[in-house]
């Protein structure tokens, strides 16, 4: 059986959604060949009313999909949460499960696209789909200084649910846009298996930018 967990159903989250129809035959595939997992869509996670919002990209396979939170359970997750540790944003430095007692302060994690895709490349149209849910929740945060695009398709789905032009945007890493308001949104390698494997992030490079991040948000 999946985790027994409340989940709330709103304009910013559904658990039963199926807007995408190639997404919701993938999850129910996996259900049938994990039935523990959680396999299906992930909620945000963090603080209620954050000065810092970190945008993902999508639940890994044996991660989030499995454990029914961000970057819980992944390789991308050890750096994340370690480093947020570090940074007094989170109460402890490895996540393992949903119910292991992790908690954010002043910052939460939201996915671009909450369901778990075949080869972890969500199709532009199912980026599009799941666009609303991350709209109406970035609509709903009304104290956020900060915003943190975790990769190009997190900072492109940011600019898509906000409305903004992405050639005004540019993406790269450690780059800062300012944006109405007074808020900032910065740009980051994703933390995944390839690209702290690479090299293309390390541990240093991430650290700075969540420290920009805190210092920004006045956190």
């Amino acid at each position: 059986m999946r985790p027994a967990r409340e989940v709330r159903r709103d304009e910013t989250y559904d658990p039963d959604c199926s807007r995408c129809p190639r997404l919701a035959g993938f999850l129910s595939g996996i259900r049938e060949r994990w039935p523990d997992y959680w396999a299906r869509p992930v909620p945000s996670f963090g603080a209620t009313d954050p000065r810092i919002v970190i945008v993902g990209l999508a639940p890994g396979l044996h991660g989030a999909n499995r454990t029914g939170r961000p970057f819980t359970g992944d390789h991308a997750g050890i750096l994340l949460y370690r480093t947020l540790h570090e940074a007094g944003l989170a109460t402890r430095a490895h996540s393992e499960s949903a119910d292991d007692g992790l908690r954010l302060r002043n910052a939460r994690i939201i996915n671009s696209v909450k369901c778990l895709p075949p080869e972890n490349k969500p199709l532009p149209a199912e980026i599009r789909a799941c666009n609303a849910y991350l709209a109406a929740e970035l609509e709903r945060l009304k104290h956020v200084q900060v915003v943190l695009a975790l990769g190009r398709i997190a900072h492109d789905a940011f600019l898509m649910a906000t409305g903004a032009k992405r050639g005004e945007f540019p993406f790269a890493h450690g780059r800062e846009h300012a944006l109405a308001g007074g808020a900032y949104l910065i740009d980051c390698y994703h933390c995944s298996r390839y690209n702290t494997s690479t090299g293309r992030l390390t541990a240093p490079m991430f650290k700075k930018v969540i420290a920009r991040a805190c210092e920004l948000a006045g956190v």
